[in-house]
């Protein structure tokens, strides 16, 4: 008898638990987006964007960390097309990640569903067009990843918040600017600055009342500025991390990355400029939107109020000022400080030197010499199948060399589990910003001139923020910190995309022997297979 009450009771702890189980598994959301062709006025003449169910920007993703994101894309262009998720980890799964390197681009008429987590992460983020010029005419969004309800954030919850896209503008069509490209000539200065791909917005509030901004800069090519008219703004999250949080008049956002800021409406009841403008350009392209209180007695007026144009010490000095907040959890309940990423020794050094050299008359851009072409078949299928001729590892120098730049398919090698050091020397006149997939690192120091063994005396070893895109200033470096915890092929690119296109880019294929699900996941049943892939089975 007491066996039978000891049974039932241990298969009733069981089903308990195996309910808790079934009730704690990650929501799913699930999404049908429908890629078209679609005529927009964003600078009030028509002319052809990319639409994502109609809407230019598209749709904004709102999810919670933790979250399943199943999302089928159907390409309705002439072209092949593929999004890519800018800042989203993919944890074991570069198949995921949306850029040619690891996934084959959806045919026209074709879809793709995209099967993804917001593992770990929260804060503010996009999505983007990773194939050819595709993203000159839109199909880029927000993408914000909300801490659960069980985690607590570092400031008080905002009355609502916004998303902003800010980003330069071409009227000319995406098809023209690729072939401008190809013919072996540079982008022109852009024609404007959008937000929210208008020319003129409005965002309203209530008197009193603190607002989040999550402010991204989806441009091709140029830093911009951002300021509020008579008004303040506390920087809180930077692409994932909370940051100590400073109060700033105006921040500056560099191409391919995003941060949150916290603004009160405290000052009279009327309309306020909302201002981005260029930075680092001879020419300075000006966007304005309106912050209006709901008890506004008056529109905007006054001139509108001054930004930096091109000091480049101001906007380091300004970089500097963004630091881990330590007390402060992220995605999960442990502070962030708890990961001393300052005291691990790095086991590697990587130098990367960008370039604009001529290949064959024409421009082209490279890492470490290297002007990266993409295969037919992309990298982690021919990987994954052993399929040869397509990369070979060490195809890309882990330092600087001289000599001219040459056409390759270029892949680093790196261990599962390493902790690598990486300097990206910009040795051009031009502002660099430089993005890794399935990553985070930590950014701990920017400086002048070359780079040397000395320099890691400036690096910021307790509280640097974590990131996934780094400016590298004029005739500077910039030096990260990562923890190779990521199994992938994964890609290291200039955010600036006309440089991406052509060449500055490479990938970095982290790896191990053990095969194990604990480190990346299989292929997906619903791969599609390019190239040398073609006719193997996912």
């Amino acid at each position: 008898m007491r066996e039978s009450h000891l049974l039932h009771l241990i298969c009733g702890v069981l089903v308990c638990f195996s309910l808790s189980l079934v009730k704690a598994e990650d929501p799913y959301r699930y999404y049908t987006w429908t890629v078209t062709y679609g005529t927009i006025y964003p600078l009030g003449v028509p002319q052809q964007g990319i639409l994502i169910n109609g809407q230019f920007p598209g749709p904004r993703l709102d999810v919670v960390t933790n979250d399943n994101i199943i999302l089928n894309l159907i390409n309705k262009l002439d072209q092949p097309f593929l999004l890519t998720w800018n800042g989203i980890k993919q944890r074991k799964n570069s198949w995921q990640d949306g850029v040619l390197g690891t996934n084959c681009a959806i045919p026209p008429d074709s879809n793709y569903t995209y099967k993804f987590q917001t593992k770990d992460q929260i804060g503010t983020y996009t999505y983007f067009p990773s194939t050819l010029m595709h993203r000159v005419a839109g199909g880029f969004g927000g993408l914000n990843v909300y801490a659960r309800s069980v985690i607590p954030v570092p400031y008080p919850r905002p009355a609502d918040d916004f998303t902003l896209l800010v980003g330069d503008w071409y009227k000319n069509n995406h098809k023209n600017l690729l072939q401008l490209l190809d013919s072996g000539r540079t982008l022109p200065f852009p024609d404007a600055i959008l937000i929210n791909g208008q020319a003129h917005s409005t965002f309203s509030g209530d008197q009193g009342k603190t607002y989040m901004f999550r402010i991204s800069n989806v441009g091709l090519s140029t830093s911009f500025n951002f300021r509020i008219q008579g008004h303040t703004m506390k920087v809180v999250e930077v692409e994932g991390s909370h940051v100590l949080q400073g109060l700033y008049d105006s921040v500056d956002v560099h191409v391919g990355q995003s941060l949150s800021v916290l603004v009160t409406l405290n000052q009279a009841p009327k309309d306020y400029y909302i201002v981005a403008s260029t930075r680092f350009t001879k020419q300075v392209l000006t966007a304005t939107s309106v912050l209006h209180y709901s008890n506004s007695q008056s529109s905007v007026s006054g001139p509108l109020p001054a930004g930096p144009t091109y000091q480049i010490q101001w906007s380091m000095q300004q970089a500097r000022t963004f630091r881990w907040n330590l007390t402060a959890n992220a995605a999960r309940p442990n502070p962030q400080g708890s990961f001393h990423y300052g005291k691990i020794t790095p086991s590697k050094t990587i130098i990367l030197a960008n370039s604009a050299s001529l290949i064959n008359g024409k421009q082209r851009y490279a890492v470490n010499r290297v002007s990266y072409i993409n295969p037919d078949t992309p990298l982690k299928l021919a990987d994954y199948y052993n399929i040869p001729g397509v990369f070979s590892v060490n195809s890309i120098q882990a330092n600087p060399t001289e000599g001219p730049a040459y056409y390759g398919t270029s892949v680093m090698p790196a261990s599962l589990h390493d902790f690598i050091e990486v300097v990206f020397q910009n040795n051009e006149n031009s502002i660099q910003s430089w993005h890794l997939d399935g990553y985070d690192f930590w950014l701990v120091g920017y400086g002048r001139g070359q780079w040397t063994q000395a320099s890691r005396n400036k690096y910021n070893l307790v509280d640097a923020l974590t990131r996934h895109t780094a400016q590298v200033y004029p005739n500077s470096w910039t030096a990260i910190l990562v923890s190779l915890d990521n199994q992938g092929m994964w890609n290291i690119r200039s955010a600036m995309w006309a440089r991406q296109y052509l060449g500055q880019q490479f990938y970095l294929r982290v790896w191990t022997p053990t095969k194990s699900l604990a480190n990346e996941y299989n292929i997906p049943s619903n791969a599609i297979l390019c190239g040398k892939a073609v006719g193997r089975h996912a």
